[in-house]
């Protein structure tokens, strides 16, 4: 697989394709970053982020995983003392996913972003961005209404963190487009004429996984079932169990009008094939024996054809997930213990 290949594969969207291209030409030591709040556990979602990362590890790229403490306190996560010590923790559950620790650098936001330039950065644009337009920003991400003053500072920080970073390329999920766009529209007018770090980055966007039990909307620990490193196998196995699976890959209405996803296949294909070079479907002989997937697709189709069915799918899915997550459940519980 070549370097376009890794950088882009389950992508929603490249921005720009053009950049990314030139990006993909000369990989190595170029800088990429994902940022998080430090506010718990690491869920099913931030293992489709590491896949991505670990791809453009692979890639060449040196990986940035910005901790936003300092986000995470605009946002009421808890006191500063208490989001560090979480941001510990999840450093060593990301390199418990499989991100190689010699290539990934992990930044708390705090060690620069209390710096005097960058506060008055963050008031220049501050003084160039709507209100309107930064309320769009975090109601991506806050899934509502922005209710606080810190609500409207916190999309204005990440526009800046990827110059401060000094970053050639971002990466997040769909939800931080408007971030991302915030961040190539507004930060290159600061660019001084000497200055130049400020020009506008390409970005990846990563899926946003469907609600496990219902298909609808995005999953959620807030308003419904998700997967996390606390999650025992036994957990995996009947969240897993009960998730919607349609005997189809493709989008469907409910009675509300709404599409549902299949999240069982989604999991399957940004969190599962990315990290086995074969999947095994584990079946009794009088029902066919096991089934061996070198791909995706290959799965979907027979999904969708009846040759797999969806106990079969929830399964294995059960069974690829509790060994991708094996080493973070060791790590939590060395944390702990201590």
């Amino acid at each position: 697989m070549d370097a376009h290949e890794l950088i882009t594969r389950n992508t929603t969207e490249v921005v720009t394709e053009e950049e990314v291209h030139a990006l993909a030409e000369e990989p190595d030591g170029r800088r990429v970053y994902v940022g998080y709040e430090p506010s718990g556990v690491l869920h099913i979602g931030h293992m489709l982020t590491a896949n991505k990362l670990i791809d453009l590890q692979e890639a060449g790229f040196e990986v940035v995983v910005l901790l936003a403490d300092v986000h995470a306190y605009l946002n009421d996560k808890g006191t500063f003392a208490e989001i560090r010590e979480t941001a510990e923790r999840m450093r060593d559950q990301f390199l418990a996913y499989g991100l190689d620790a010699e290539a990934t650098e992990f930044v708390h936001g705090s060690s620069f972003q209390l710096d005097e330039e960058y506060l008055l950065d963050t008031h220049e644009l501050e003084l160039s961005t709507t209100l309107s337009r930064a309320q769009r920003a975090m109601a991506e991400i806050q899934g509502d209404d922005t209710a606080k003053v810190s609500h409207l500072v916190y999309p204005l920080m990440q526009a800046l963190d990827i110059v401060y970073l000094d970053l050639d390329l971002a990466v997040g999920g769909l939800d931080q487009r408007k971030v991302h766009m915030l961040h190539r529209e507004q930060v290159p007018a600061m660019d001084g004429e000497s200055d130049h770090r400020y020009g506008a980055r390409p970005c990846i966007h990563t899926p946003i996984l469907a609600d496990l039990d219902t298909g609808v909307g995005k999953m959620s620990s807030s308003s419904g079932t998700t997967i996390s490193m606390e999650d025992s196998a036994e957990d995996v196995e009947e969240k897993i169990g009960s998730a919607f699976c349609p005997p189809t890959r493709e989008p469907e209405p409910d009675g509300a009008g709404n599409e549902r996803e299949n999240p069982v296949l989604e999991i399957f294909e940004y969190s599962v094939f990315p990290r086995f070079e074969t999947v095994v479907v584990e079946r009794p002989e009088e029902y066919g024996g096991d089934l061996a997937y070198d791909d995706y697709e290959s799965l979907a189709a027979d999904l969708e054809s009846g040759e797999l069915h969806p106990a079969d799918a929830k399964g294995a899915l059960a069974d690829h997930l509790n060994e991708l997550m094996a080493p973070g459940r060791e790590v939590l519980r060395e944390l702990n213990e201590d």
